[in-house]
């Protein structure tokens, strides 16, 4: 991760709109899946700091992992987020009911790998819920700063899972009316260079503005199965036999 990035991270999650309302959707369909009596261990692969912990609280106990150590906290409890990159090398000695990867998938050298061993590491009947960034056509700056190797179709991510040993249970592209805008941004980028710039908290009313937009597509049209999004979510079930 760009290193300005890093910087702001934690105010990113906490206050900009984008990392809201992705926490609002990717809640929800874990609320969908969730078993009665929780998913026990779960484990939170690309967590950062931990800053989605609190809700993943409500549904289990979480462990986190994440390879860039600057994210994370030396006030962390020993354990509760490693230190690595997501590999064959991970091997926590248990298995989980729910491993969340929120935009980690596109930063991976070999995406097939990483779901294979997801595969191993959920129990069967167990959980695996992503968000990746949609379509290549929607490359801007901000996917080169933030060093993403791809961004996905339905198709392609039905794909790799299928392949590394799952069931798709839900899939859907969201902030569909993000689309035209990144198509605008893409069109200025060819037209002015300009180096990549790492984002930040809008203001007040701008950030209030986007994020009620958001939230309005949840609640109303983007429950539509639109073909097009700036991100997709995937809910897969790794079987029991």
């Amino acid at each position: 991760m760009d290193s300005r990035y890093a910087e702001r991270y934690r105010e990113l999650f906490d206050h900009h709109w984008w990392w809201r309302a992705r926490s609002r959707v990717v809640t929800a369909a874990i609320e969908a899946a969730a078993p009665a009596d929780g998913f026990g261990d779960i484990l939170d692969i690309g967590c950062g700091d931990g800053l989605f912990f609190p809700v993943l609280r409500r549904f289990g106990q979480p462990m986190g992992l994440e390879a860039d150590a600057s994210l994370v906290s030396d006030a962390r409890p020993p354990g509760e987020v490693v230190v690595a990159p997501f590999d064959s090398r991970f091997s926590p000695g248990k298995s989980f009911g729910l491993i969340v990867m929120l935009d980690v998938l596109e930063h991976l050298d070999d995406d097939q790998a990483a779901i294979r061993h997801a595969h191993t590491l959920l129990r069967p009947g167990g959980t695996l819920l992503l968000t990746v960034p949609a379509f290549r056509t929607l490359w801007t700056q901000h996917d080169d700063l933030n060093q993403h190797r791809t961004r996905y179709t339905r198709r392609r991510l039905e794909t790799v899972l299928r392949a590394g040993g799952f069931t798709i249970d839900h899939m859907r592209y969201f902030f569909h009316w993000l689309v035209p805008l990144k198509l605008l941004v893409r069109l200025k980028e060819s037209l002015v260079s300009r180096p990549p710039t790492p984002a930040s908290v809008p203001g007040h009313r701008s950030n209030h503005f986007w994020l009620a937009l958001s939230r309005l597509e949840q609640t109303t049209w983007g429950r539509i199965p639109w073909p097009v999004g700036t991100s997709l979510i995937a809910r897969a079930t790794r079987p029991v036999t």
